[in-house]
């Protein structure tokens, strides 16, 4: 057993550099690789939360710009209908208008034909007056000629 202990001791003080080698690289790579690697990831989880985050900002941004183009929108829509409902609202006040004074014109016209008419009326029966009067005398004057010529 002693033999194995110093078989086992000589491979001990022969490890030691190997030993030693490993334990300087696991510094080493923790040194210029890991700290290197670590700070990278950091770094680019970093930069991707941010993007993250802006990514965010920017879609709210975007959906306020989307509200506020809605709602000017609809303003704009709403002036177009008031727009629309006000030169409706003139144009049918226009053709009321219009209406009423042709109207009036048309009544102004009825007036004065049945003035002319009345006018005519009273002329014809001024000359018919004038006329049958004539007439009966002639009438009753041929009637005379004849009882006399009979």
């Amino acid at each position: 057993m002693e033999q194995t202990l110093q078989a086992l001791g000589g491979l001990m003080v022969q490890a030691i550099p190997t030993i030693l080698f490993f334990i300087f690289l696991y510094y080493f790579f923790k040194v210029m690789l890991f700290g290197p690697l670590a700070k990278v990831l950091k770094q680019r989880g970093e930069l991707t939360e941010g993007a993250r985050k802006g990514a965010e900002a920017s879609l709210a941004s975007a959906e306020r710009k989307q509200q506020e183009y809605e709602k000017k929108f609809n303003e704009a829509r709403a002036e177009v209908y008031r727009a629309q409902e006000d030169t409706r609202r003139k144009w049918l006040e226009d053709q009321a208008a219009a209406m009423e004074t042709a109207r009036a014109e048309a009544e102004k016209r009825v007036r004065a034909a049945k003035e002319q008419i009345a006018a005519e009326t009273a002329t014809s029966r001024t000359t018919l007056m004038e006329t049958s009067g004539a007439m009966a005398d002639q009438i009753a004057s041929a009637m005379l000629a004849r009882r006399k010529a009979a």
